[in-house]
């Protein structure tokens, strides 16, 4: 069956795209037919940073789909919420146009890989969020978290915010790369699991190993 999974984080920085990409080469390891798609770009110009790591993570060169941008259909020139950086450049960000591109890339692959900007709260247009997005699109999410300090309140403020919402999270990856402190990433790790557990949460929870990224 078909699937669009959206792929956040609990902060900026936290390792989606790390996380889109590891994923992304386990599911071909799985043999599904998958691609990765990047909501909005910002800070760059031409090609998705995100979007070369996830294909050096799949183990893959850039693809026709990268390069006509359906996986990528807005990118960005200052390093900022996208609502800003799109009044910025002078653009406008049509929801209509993203999922235009999703659904062409889904019309191809089965497993799209869609990875936001930023967490959930992040603006895309002035009075529209990243979490109503994924609301009005019924979007289950994978949600990327880490063990540095502050990780463990955005990580359950997060899962609040989507259980609010009635927002299905699929899968909470865990990502300990690079190594983080000894003493608070096992912890923060069993925490969340018992959090899991008393709110009787159907949702996995993962591990990222200690991968190492082709140059």
């Amino acid at each position: 069956m078909k699937k669009v999974y959206f792929v956040t984080g609990i902060d900026t920085n936290v390792g989606k795209s790390i996380a889109t990409g590891y994923l992304a080469n386990q599911m071909m390891q799985e043999g599904k037919k998958v691609i990765t798609q990047k909501l909005i770009q910002t800070g760059n110009v031409e090609v998705s940073e995100d979007i070369e790591m996830h294909r050096k993570l799949m183990g893959l060169p850039l693809l026709d789909v990268d390069k006509n941008r359906h996986t990528c259909p807005y990118i960005f020139t200052y390093p900022c919420s996208p609502h800003l950086a799109a009044r910025i450049d002078r653009k406008e960000i049509s929801i209509a146009k993203i999922n235009e591109c999703t659904n062409s890339l889904l019309s191809k692959y089965d497993v799209v890989l869609l990875e936001g900007a930023g967490g959930i709260m992040v603006p895309i247009q002035d009075d529209y969020l990243t979490i109503d997005f994924i609301k009005d699109e019924k979007l289950p999410i994978i949600l990327v978290t880490s063990p540095k300090l502050g990780s463990l309140n955005h990580t359950l403020l997060t899962i609040e915010s989507c259980l609010n919402r009635g927002i299905v999270i699929d899968t909470i990856v865990y990502n300990d790369f690079p190594k983080g402190d000894e003493v608070i990433s096992p912890d923060t790790y069993a925490f969340i699991q018992k959090y899991m557990d008393k709110h009787k949460m159907d949702t996995k929870l993962i591990k990222i190993p200690n991968i190492e990224i082709p140059s």
